[in-house]
């Protein structure tokens, strides 16, 4: 039998400890997505080998599965040329954060029980400065009533496997509701609300009076922009279907998300997220106005006590 001889690995330039593989969670993904921005046109073999890595190890890195360390991203970012101390530096605690199923984030109690996807979406949305949210036919999540979380997702006519994960679904979104009411740097929410939704009939009346009220509430917090579309507007406004557009601290970019059955699709890119952008400030350009959306949801309150 013939040996196959192994040749030696060359000694690395700098030795440093072994590249810890990593769950690709999405802040790890946003550390590379920054690294990737930072290197620009620089071919990754290039910037790979500026820290004695090989192109692999890199791309891996910008794709988050490996996690690497605060002293090594200020380092890369040094030779590159990067000289924006505040973004380094941000990148780097960030590189350092634990994963988020064992850092107490009120998500760890849903990793691995829903979609990846979803997983990313409330993380980002936790995390987010200000989020835009448009939804064409039902009042998004973030501002539902429990009665009517509850009706929405309860009532879904899916498979005998989601309906297991009931209790779970509701229980999340109304946790997400956060964001609205922390004390500590609550979010600067903008949401476009159909007026069709009010419409719904459901077998309690009562579902449809509390979600009027929770909307006419959370219109008076001053870190909310709430506007209704109104029923006279043209069905072409919302019918690229739901979605929302997350913006950060400096130095991370925007993420525009589309609303799906698995717990959406989300993108950086500029320009994806730009023609999202201009899709909800279309939309938003026809809305009422925040006075008097607010004095339609108390008419449609009135109504429905009649």
């Amino acid at each position: 039998m013939t040996q196959t001889r192994t040749r030696p690995a060359p000694a690395a330039k700098n030795k440093r400890p072994p590249t810890t593989r990593a769950t690709p969670t999405v802040m790890r993904r946003r550390v590379g997505s920054q690294m990737r921005r930072w290197r620009g046109p620089m071919p990754s073999g290039v910037a790979a080998k500026l820290m004695g890595w090989d192109s692999v190890k890199l791309g891996r890195i910008e794709r988050g599965l490996y996690k690497i360390s605060a002293d090594e991203v200020r380092e890369y970012a040094g030779l590159l040329g990067i000289t924006d101390t505040r973004a380094i530096e941000a990148v780097a605690e960030a590189a350092e954060e634990p994963l988020a199923a064992s850092n107490g984030a009120w998500w760890k109690a849903y990793d691995g029980r829903v979609s990846s996807s979803l997983l990313d979406f409330v993380q980002l949305e936790a995390r987010a400065k200000e989020v835009k949210t448009h939804h064409p036919v039902v009042i998004p999540g973030a501002l539902q009533s429990p009665g009517y979380a509850r009706e929405i997702i309860a009532a879904s006519p899916r498979t005998e496997e989601l309906a297991k994960t009931v209790e779970l679904r509701i229980n999340m979104r109304l946790a997400r509701q956060e964001i609205l009411t922390r004390t500590d740097d609550p979010v600067d929410f903008h949401a476009l609300v159909p007026e069709s939704a009010f419409h719904a009939r459901f077998r309690d009346p009562t579902i449809m009076r509390d979600q009027l009220r929770k909307l006419i509430d959370v219109s008076k917090q001053p870190n909310v922009t709430l506007q209704i579309v109104p029923l006279t507007a043209h069905p072409f406004y919302g019918s690229d279907g739901p979605a929302t557009i997350l913006g950060f601290d400096y130095p991370w970019v925007k993420v525009g998300s589309i609303d799906n059955s698995f717990g959406g699709s989300h993108t950086e890119d500029p320009d994806e997220v730009a023609f999202l952008e201009t899709g909800f400030e279309q939309i938003a350009s026809i809305a009422l106005p925040v006075d008097r959306s607010r004095d339609l949801l108390i008419q449609h309150l009135e109504g429905s006590n009649k």
